[in-house]
């Protein structure tokens, strides 16, 4: 399988967030809907206790905070990183 370039990868921004998997997924799909969803291209990469890592890609980063944000959960956004590394700091 060919490797892309780093230059035509889409860039990701990492958001740990306070609640679960489901109330996240719930909200994006409700505010921004499938095709905001398939923009942003999220990507759960961890989950311990109530926190959860998602990597969003770049240019959607804005519209999925903005729907964390309106979610009638209780979903917080702990911290925002464009490295894993940076998240734990």
């Amino acid at each position: 399988m060919l490797k892309l370039k780093s230059s035509a990868r889409e860039s990701k921004r990492y958001i740990t967030i306070r609640g679960t998997r489901s109330n996240v997924e719930k909200a994006i799909l409700e505010f921004i809907g499938v095709l905001g969803w398939a923009e942003a291209a999220p990507v759960f990469v961890s989950e311990v206790a109530d926190q959860v890592t998602l990597a969003v890609n770049r240019k959607a980063l804005n519209n999925v905070k903005a729907a964390l944000a309106l979610a009638k959960d209780e979903l917080k956004v702990l911290r925002v990183s464009g490295t894993l590394k940076g998240l734990s700091k």
